[in-house]
């Protein structure tokens, strides 16, 4: 461990309680660290991410005021009410989303951002719930004015990557990284040439061999009644909204006039028609 992170790890073990109930913001200002470090120690200490370090914690102690095992748990349950549904739901959104803020590497997005920016054509890959992410990245494009498709079918996928070439990029979305469906495109992408980028929860996986630039989101705990789609198309979600408001930044004098007349042509769909 770093220095660093030795005094994220002290706090915790000296204060199970006191830190399971502060965020990841909190415990980084309380030891004088950052939100990455907090994270990064979490990992390191063998949890998923903070949120996973903080139930630990908070079930370690309860057990020290109980002196039997912990009962403490987000996990939803079948007979959980809708109201703590709701709250369960809500806290593990809010630990996603800081969990992949903390551990998101801001240079490689900036290398992303610039990379998309600046493409002549772009291809987002994604399959399941990661294929409606990769829709969502592709419509907000296509407002701005650059020419960018979703594919969620491998054999598409394929077809399309082959005519990428230097100038364009592509985007391959898998929470796992090792998605076949997703890799063998991105691969072919990387082979023409095209600048690519993976948006991932696992930066070790096999679609990052093949990724110029990886985006790292926040790796989801799967429970019964809450699959990982859930968890990881939140910290996707994320993600996307980083990048493609890092490209309108980038593109703004082009960007804003796109995005404008893309209201406008949809403006009479919003209105009350009539008769």
């Amino acid at each position: 461990m770093t220095r660093s992170m030795q005094r994220v790890a002290e706090a915790v073990a000296g204060d199970p309680a006191g830190c399971a109930a502060l965020t990841v913001t909190g415990l980084a200002e309380l030891t004088g660290t950052s939100e990455a470090t907090v994270v990064r120690t979490a990992r390191l200490l063998g949890y998923p991410g903070y949120r996973d370090l903080r139930l630990a914690l908070a079930g370690l102690a309860a057990q020290q005021q109980s002196g039997r095992a912990p009962a403490v748990t987000a996990d939803i349950t079948v007979d959980d009410p809708i109201a703590d549904v709701v709250a369960k739901l809500a806290y593990d959104e809010q630990q996603t989303l800081a969990d992949t803020a903390a551990g998101l590497d801001t240079v490689q997005l900036g290398a992303a951002v610039t990379a998309l920016a600046a493409a002549r054509r772009i291809d987002i890959y994604g399959v399941g719930a990661s294929g409606l992410v990769a829709q969502d990245l592709a419509q907000k494009l296509l407002r701005i004015g650059l020419v960018a498709h979703a594919h969620s079918d491998p054999h598409l996928a394929v077809t399309n990557a082959v005519q990428l070439h230097s100038g364009d990029a592509a985007v391959a979305i898998s929470h796992s990284g090792s998605t076949g469906d997703i890799i063998e495109p991105l691969r072919v992408a990387f082979d023409r040439g095209a600048t690519t980028v993976a948006i991932t929860g696992r930066p070790d996986g096999p679609v990052s061999q093949y990724a110029d630039h990886v985006l790292t989101t926040s790796t989801a705990r799967e429970t019964d009644l809450r699959p990982a789609a859930m968890s990881s198309r939140t910290g996707q979600l994320l993600v996307v909204d980083c990048l493609f408001i890092g490209v309108m930044q980038h593109t703004y004098e082009t960007a804003a006039p796109a995005l404008s007349a893309s209201y406008e042509a949809l403006a009479h769909r919003h209105s009350p028609r009539t008769r």
